[in-house]
């Protein structure tokens, strides 16, 4: 999803993705030649239990809305979708699987869920097809304002009701043309604007999820406080101490609760790398995963703790087009940075350098990729070509990243990357509410560029590409273009593999290649590394979405 908070490290395995477009999944432990764990799919061979089933945890930052409609980040969703009980999973095969829906019928453009019967909300009511019906909408609501809204526009009337002017146009009226409808209880029906072989995957998003009427009715914004929360997933949310400590328990009525060892899982809200890991060192946590300051990371691959996952995302550098206008400078700054410098001196964790948006291990990649952006310093004299074009070069520019580990130490490398461009780099270092205030979008006047992440919600290039269309939720970098956004909605309306592949390769090259508009500057393709002590490395399972699964988590006797 969405913007990340954490570091995250390492090169993607091309071949595990390969073969599907429908779902993503599976968060295996990559096979790491330096030591840790290099198992390739998680352990389940489980010894003996510990008697207190709970798990002491890092949480790498405050998550900024336990709202399905408004979260945006990794942080938030991991405990949202541990929280809810989604329409379907993505499993380890990388296709979706039942979840809150028992099953699904797709037939053209009609997409049709049957919902289990025994659902139910932590008040004691049903869960029904009205519920998803109503969440949508009000996901979509021009009133919620949702950045995630996007998400839901593959369904007929969406866009049109999201984009609602009530001074001009009679929203409700939209709102009833939007084509989700409860049959009955228990199956609901979505009429999409095209047969898009990724939907079943994509409302394994959080953004899919039902959200309690009563609840926000009730309790309006406050709606998710521990005190006023109703949910339906396998935990609930026991305490949020805001920006000190968020803990779930075990919902003994969830519907597969049987099927649940853990009874706990306890959040630390740590931002600093280092105090996070003292934290582990001392025993206060089980798992790290706010990250592994890059200076320490030699010393822990070889032991048996340091976990390194595989996934499937880009961390790059944003810029904001309008405070960096010419495209030849951002072509230069985007050319001059030294991706395998940082991989070498910085990361240490043995990335691969991006040089499209596309990650690696997408489908179509091979087809779909550019390679204009050098993976070194080969291209630096061209780098101070471009600047020699620039009319009105801005020479001083602000740098805003987050307050998680290894962001800072990058940072410092692109700044001396840009002095030889002759431009001085300031860094903004904030914590990351404040951070995701400032991207906006808009983004606030003081950015100039911004670091940010962006890993799959589900396995198809739409995900990545539509990120950069004018009205996007997330695009951050005021970058506009409207043959962009015609190409990106003709590829949803391409349901042949190969031939959307094509309109990829167009729409890649639109933003990253030799005549691109380069509105970010790619730096490496994800993966993600973090601290797990023995008795919980087994179970605790990091997927190639940035997700965590805790109904798998089972604690060894130790």
């Amino acid at each position: 999803m969405n913007k990340t908070s954490r570091l995250a490290l390492a090169a993607l395995v091309s071949g595990v993705l390969a073969a599907t477009v429908a779902g993503c999944g599976g968060g295996s432990k990559s096979s790491d030649s330096s030591g840790g764990n290099s198992a390739n799919t998680t352990d389940t061979n489980v010894g003996k239990l510990a008697d207190q089933q709970v798990v002491t945890m890092s949480v790498g930052a405050e998550p900024p809305s336990l709202d399905p409609g408004l979260a945006t980040d990794t942080t938030s969703s991991n405990v949202i979708l541990n929280i809810m009980d989604p329409l379907v999973k993505l499993g380890d095969d990388l296709k979706p699987k039942p979840s809150l829906a028992a099953s699904w019928d797709v037939n053209g453009k009609v997409v049709t869920y049957h919902l289990r019967e025994n659902a139910k909300w932590t008040n004691g009511d049903p869960v029904t097809a009205n519920d998803f019906v109503y969440s949508w909408k009000r996901t979509l609501s021009p009133d919620l304002a949702a950045d995630y809204a996007y998400q839901l526009n593959g369904i007929q009337g969406a866009a049109e009701y999201n984009g609602c002017d009530p001074k001009k146009a009679d929203c409700d009226a939209l709102a009833q043309k939007v084509g989700v409808k409860a049959v009955d209880d228990h199956t609901l029906q979505v009429t999409l604007t095209s047969e898009q072989p990724w939907f079943i995957a994509q409302s394994a998003h959080s953004a899919f999820l039902a959200v309690n009427k009563k609840a926000i009715d009730q309790y309006g914004a406050k709606w998710t406080e521990p005190q006023n929360i109703i949910t339906n997933g396998p935990f609930k949310l026991a305490v949020w101490k805001h920006d000190a400590e968020i803990d779930l328990v075990k919902w003994d009525g969830w519907r597969n609760a049987k099927d649940v060892t853990v009874t706990g899982i306890n959040g630390k809200i740590i931002s600093d790398g280092t105090t996070a890991e003292q934290s582990y060192e001392a025993g206060d946590i089980d798992v790290d995963t706010t990250g592994i300051p890059p200076a320490d990371i030699d010393r822990w691959k070889s032991k048996e703790d340091y976990q390194q996952y595989d996934g499937l995302g880009t961390y790059y550098y944003g810029f904001n087009t309008k405070n960096i206008s010419d495209v030849n400078q951002r072509k230069a700054m985007s050319m001059a940075i030294d991706r395998q410098s940082i991989i070498d001196n910085v990361a240490k964790a043995g990335q691969t350098p991006a040089q499209s948006f596309t990650p690696k291990g997408m489908p179509g990649f091979d087809d779909i990729k550019t390679s204009y952006l050098p993976t070194s310093d080969e291209k630096l004299d061209d780098a101070k070509d471009l600047m020699n074009k620039v009319a009105n070069p801005k020479k001083n520019v602000n740098l805003f990243i987050n307050d998680s580990p290894g962001h800072k130490e990058i940072a410092v490398a692109v700044q001396s990357f840009w002095k030889q461009l002759g431009i001085t780099t300031t860094i903004k270092q904030q914590e990351w509410a404040q951070f995701l205030e400032f991207l906006g979008p808009p983004p606030d006047k003081a950015v100039d560029v911004y670091r940010n992440g962006w890993t799959g919600d589900f396995v198809d290039d739409i995900n990545f590409l539509e990120l950069w269309t004018c009205k996007s939720g997330n695009n951050n970098s005021n970058y506009c273009d409207a043959n962009y956004d015609k190409l990106v909605d003709e590829a949803k309306q391409t349901p042949d593999d190969d031939k959307r592949f094509g309109i990829y390769k167009e729409l890649e090259d639109k933003l990253t290649g030799p005549n691109g508009a380069h509105p970010f500057a790619p730096i490496y393709w994800y993966t993600y590394v973090q601290l797990e002590k023995p008795w919980i490395a087994k179970t605790f399972n990091t997927n190639l979405l940035d997700q965590w699964d805790f109904t798998k988590l089972k604690v060894e006797e130790h």
